[in-house]
Formats: C-alpha cells, structure tokens, sequence
C-alpha cells in the first residue's frame, strides 16, 4: 500500500476543502453585490446553495450595463434580508464565459435565471427590474413549496383553477415526505402542493400508508383525484409522476406566460373561447389527447381567453360573439379553422396541423384549393379567412391581402429590453 500517496491525497482533499468553506463563507459574508460565477466556481454553489439568482450578462450590452448597478442593489438587499439562507445571488460574463451561456440557454443579454436545489429553474425571471422586486421574487421562490393541511375542510377550498398533488402523511420526518417536498420544489410552478400529516389526515388514508394523489384543475372533490401507486421512496418515480402530471397538453396562454411560450419558437394551435366555457376547453383538450398528440413536438396547443385576446380575432375578422374558434398563429400569419363544429370530424384538425406544414395553408389563401380536390359547387373559393368568387377551373391568384400576420409574434421578447446573440441567428 502507497502510504505516501493517500497521505499526499488526504492533505490535497483537506486543503481543497478548506478553500471550498473559505470560498463560500465570503459569499455569505459579502455585502458588495451580485458574486463573480465562472466555470471554476458555478458548480461548487449550486451544490451547497438551495437557491442560486443568476444575471447572465455581456460587457457591449447595453441593456447589461443598465441592469448592473440594480441587480447588484438587489443582491445586497436580498443578503440582508435573507440572512442565514442558502441562497445567492450571482452574475455571469458571457462574453468571458460563452460555455456557460451555451450551458444555461442564453439567447439574449441580459437574462436572469434561478437554479434550485440544483436543477436549473424552467421559467426565466421577468418581472420588474428593481432591488425591491428581485428581493420579492427571491423570497417567494424559496418560501415552502408545500402548503400545510391544518382542517380537512381546506381540501374544499382549494383553487379549482389549478392542479393540485396532495400529500396525505403519518408521521412529517420521513424519507417519504422529504421527497415530497423535493419533487414539490421542482414543480411549484406547474402544480399547487398540499401536505397533511398524523390525525388530521388519519381518515384520508389507511393505517401505516402513506398516499399522494394528484387532483386536476376544475376538479373540486376528491372522487376526482389519481393516486401514485409507485414507491414514495423513489424520488425520480415520484418527480416523474408528478411532472406528468403537472404539465398539461394543452396550456392556457395569459399575458403574463406568453413570452415564455412564444420562446420555444412552436406554432401556436389556438383554441378561443369565451371567459366562462369550460366545456369547449373540456372537448380540444380530449381532441388533443386523443388525436394530436403526435403533432406535440411540432407545435403548442393553447386555449386563450377570446375576451382578453380580442385583438388577435379582429385581425380574424372575428369577435367574441364567434367563441369558440380554432386558429394557427405560425408566428407568420394567422390561420381560422373553417368551422369550429368540423373538430368533431375526425382527422379533420389534424388535417388542418398537417397543411400547414406542408405550405398547403398559405398556397389556398393565395390560389384557392389545389385542382385536386372538389371544387365548390357555388364557385367559390373557400379558406381559412373567408371567401371571394372565382371561375370554376381558373387558379387566378387572389388580389386580396396576405393572410393576417401573426398577432403573438408581437409578445416574443422586446427588442427595447435585450440584446440577441447574434450566433443564434
């Protein structure tokens, strides 16, 4: 045995150690802004820290040099407040660090970012750049992400509007219930977690199980909610049940989610409707999941309120009083669905989908339907923005406008807020 070697091994741990606890001891005892974090350094804070506030930056860019002076006011705030609290808040030069920038998805500067208990937060921060909102924002995402049953009557008072996974716990201090409390913390953006434990949940399950149930938007009793039959153990079969759970197949839009949407760069399959239908949400989403779900890869299905987005229908040449409609938003033009009962057809949205890719959309607006198919028996063109007379065998091409341009496009990040890399272009 190398006795000489593990004793050099041994010191060189030790010593590397000692500056790892040095290293971080400064983080939390700095008060002079945002910490510098480079490739040597970044790995070793999202391992010992819970919350990690990230401003990835570029020195040219001016929006950067704007944000500095606050998100470093904001990081010393937030130390203040937040003391004894695993958290930190750093900057990225991205110019000096492209890797990470790659790493972290970086597209535009400057862009903020949380990583918590080490996996990378799915949302950007976007809200209102000043110390006193980073300070909130911060607060918030590190506060428990599981709300604690106190009365069984909670469970009746629940926001139906949102999903919920409901812990029903013997005992708090079990491997069970910190798994919980890990998958909840990766997921509070997509669900709402609640957690009861000993004699108030004792009529909820059986004696010595422990049971999570997850209890979808609009549900509003438990006959509604899906229990998780795998083991509370294993947290990846715990987060991956979860996660599915909580990411629908069809996503409501709102002003304050659609820039993260149009962000994944997907056409958007809309389908509008008035504020208090809730049946037409109930009949896309079955469509969806029972005839689109091999076009999810290629684009978004929404619902969106047609009262708050009155301003893409007009450019439909529709109103409220059409709700409920189907549209395509290609990011380039907008596309109606002819009529909204022909859903119901099977393959006919699909149908729909699939024109669009192929350039079929486009084309008709411009010429009319290819000579292939059946030609409307009142001479007609008909298409997904209206009709206009045209001679039976004739493919004149239409004098009228292009079909109307995207109204989402206009929600893709500001041009007046960031800079673009240029390589992703």
């Amino acid at each position: 045995m190398n006795y000489k070697s593990d004793a050099v091994k041994q010191t060189w741990f030790r010593v590397r150690s000692l500056l790892l606890v040095i290293f971080l001891g400064l983080i939390a005892t700095c008060n002079s802004g945002a910490v510098q974090l480079d490739s040597s350094n970044i790995d070793s804070v999202i391992q010992n820290y819970e919350f990690v506030f990230i401003n990835f930056y570029a020195d040219w860019c001016r929006f950067s040099n704007l944000l500095a002076p606050i998100f470093d006011e904001g990081a010393d705030l937030i130390n203040k407040e937040l003391t004894g609290q695993k958290v930190v808040v750093g900057k990225v030069d991205c110019d000096k660090h492209g890797d990470l920038g790659t790493r972290f998805h970086i597209t535009k500067y400057p862009t903020i970012k949380f990583i918590r208990n080490g996996v990378l937060g799915k949302k950007e921060y976007r809200g209102q750049r000043s110390a006193e909102a980073f300070l909130n924002f911060v607060k918030d995402e590190t506060k428990s992400p599981v709300v604690e049953i106190k009365d069984l009557k909670e469970l009746n008072e629940m926001d139906d509007n949102k999903p919920h996974i409901i812990g029903y716990f013997e005992r708090k201090e079990d491997p069970r219930v910190t798994n919980f409390m890990k998958a909840a913390s990766a997921l509070k953006d997509e669900c709402v977690f609640f957690a009861g434990y000993g004699d108030v949940v004792s009529m909820m399950h059986p004696p010595g199980t422990d049971i999570v149930a997850f209890r979808p938007a609009k549900a509003r009793t438990n006959d509604d909610d899906e229990a998780f039959n795998g083991n509370l153990l294993k947290y990846e079969d715990l987060h991956d049940w979860a996660s599915e759970k909580c990411n629908p197949i069809v996503k409501e839009i709102t002003f304050e989610n659609a820039e993260e949407l149009t962000e994944e760069g997907l056409p958007f399959v809309i389908l509008f409707h008035a504020p208090d239908d809730t049946e037409s949400i109930k009949e896309w989403n079955e469509l969806v999941k029972n005839e689109l779900m091999g076009e999810r890869s290629q684009v978004s299905f929404l619902t969106a309120d047609g009262v708050k987005f009155a301003h893409p229908l007009h450019h439909l040449g529709k109103s409220k009083d059409d709700l409920p409609l189907i549209a395509i938003d290609s990011f380039r033009h907008m596309y109606l669905f002819p009529n909204y009962a022909d859903m119901r057809i099977p393959g006919k949205v699909r149908q729909f989908i699939l024109d669009l890719y192929s350039g079929k959309l486009h084309r008709e607006f411009h010429y009319g339907p290819d000579e292939d198919e059946e030609k409307p028996e009142d001479n007609v063109i008909q298409d997904t923005t209206g009709h206009i007379p045209r001679e039976k065998d004739d493919r004149v091409k239409r004098d009228t406008k292009n079909p109307p341009e995207s109204q989402f496009q206009h929600l893709l990040p500001s041009d007046n807020r960031y800079s673009f890399r240029h390589d992703e272009f």
